[in-house]
């Protein structure tokens, strides 16, 4: 078998050494991936008004050809589409050939109309490094295949179509930077991920259910996005162990359990938590510079905490608070610190601010529905409701 596929790769590369020859190419690229090169083109087209495959013609080198990177005779990176142009990309499939380019470290296409499934001979590239192809039709389950090899560092096969479940052999690659499969239609649990080099997850808006295991994502975590999942369970203890996180969005699943008291000091730009069954007191130990926060729509419970003054957007509402509406917040809101204040939808008793007192333009206040009557009149949002105030029934005790 072995001299067979010797005197077939001989026959091959005399081929293509003719073909150059014949059409007076200097270069010779490696027979093996100038074929492959041929057979990706043949699955994939211009969608109108790109003209990417304009400069492959295959009489002239082709580390020559848009989006072909080469190093001596072989393909180091293929990079399908012209990132620049406004054009929707490219059309058709990913040839499997794609696995016999053996140097490619990147492969990228930019965002069109590429369908079907990820061919699994990408687990061929062993020196892959870098793969994305976002923003496509690409359907099928992920090739468990990836998870072999050892040098890849980014997988971003966002906004596609993918099913079925993250293998558990991708949790496994060593040099993982950045994992992004958000907008799919992926199920099952998230497995663990061992890389400690791991800083960006993006799994927003799939199908994944389950909870997940406090050890199963690295502390090097930066940005962390599970929103509009299914996914529950306490995530208390992992989040304590996330102190680089400078982006966390879980809002929109059936988290549950209490927010831990540290998450409020780590450097994050924004904190989502919405739409979860969180429980508790939500009580920061320092002022809280956190940006934006929204934990709207849980089940938190106690009075709101003074140290909530600081931040620029906060989302309170739809909760269980309790008590007098701190006077730090109240002065920052007056101050124009404070942009967003919803408190709507709560158990709150009182507010220390003067009927007569100007709320600042472009500050949003809502303070409807709880156990008080509002000293002032300030829109809120439609899903407010018309009801001002709670049933005295819903605040006596």
């Amino acid at each position: 078998m072995g001299a067979k596929n010797n005197a077939s790769y001989l026959l091959l590369f005399f081929y293509v050494c003719f073909f150059f020859m014949h059409y007076n190419v200097v270069a010779i690229l490696d027979p093996l991936d100038f074929l492959s090169l041929q057979s990706i083109k043949k699955d994939l087209e211009d969608m109108p008004g790109s003209n990417f495959f304009s400069s492959w013609d295959f009489t002239s080198d082709p580390c020559t050809f848009s989006g072909v990177f080469c190093d001596s005779d072989k393909v180091i990176a293929l990079n399908l589409g012209d990132p620049t142009a406004a054009s929707p990309g490219l059309t058709g499939r990913i040839n499997p050939a794609i696995g016999n380019l053996s140097a490619l470290a990147e492969f990228t296409a930019v965002p069109g109309r590429i369908y079907g499934a990820l061919p699994h001979s990408l687990a061929n590239l062993n020196n892959l490094r870098f793969v994305g192809i976002s923003r496509n039709f690409i359907s099928g389950e992920i090739p468990s295949g990836l998870g072999d090899l050892p040098n890849l560092r980014t997988i971003d096969f966002s906004y596609n179509q993918l099913t079925g479940t993250i293998p558990q052999s991708i949790g496994t690659l060593p040099e993982l930077t950045n994992i992004l499969l958000c907008h799919n239609r992926l199920s099952g649990s998230i497995p663990r991920f061992k890389s400690k080099t791991l800083t960006r997850f993006d799994l927003k808006h799939n199908a994944l259910s389950g909870s997940i295991n406090p050890n199963s994502l690295p502390s090097s975590l930066q940005y962390l996005s599970l929103s509009s999942n299914q996914l529950s369970g306490p995530m208390d203890q992992l989040l304590n162990r996330l102190d680089q996180l400078n982006y966390l969005d879980l809002s929109m699943n059936q988290f549950t359990g209490p927010i831990p008291v540290r998450l409020f000091s780590f450097p994050l730009t924004s904190l989502q938590l919405q739409r979860n069954r969180f429980t508790g007191p939500v009580q920061p130990k320092d002022r809280v510079s956190i940006p934006t926060i929204d934990l709207s729509y849980n089940r938190l419970s106690g009075e709101i905490s003074p140290m909530l003054g600081t931040v620029q957007n906060l989302y309170l509402n739809s909760n269980r608070f309790t008590g007098r509406v701190p006077s730090s917040l109240v002065n920052q809101l007056l101050e124009s610190s404070i942009q967003i204040l919803y408190l709507q939808h709560n158990y709150l008793t009182g507010i220390e601010i003067s009927p007569t007192a100007v709320i600042p333009e472009k500050i949003s206040l809502c303070l409807h529905y709880n156990c008080m009557v509002p000293p002032v009149d300030t829109p809120c949002p439609f899903n407010a409701g018309n009801h001002t105030t709670r049933p005295i029934a819903q605040c006596n005790g």
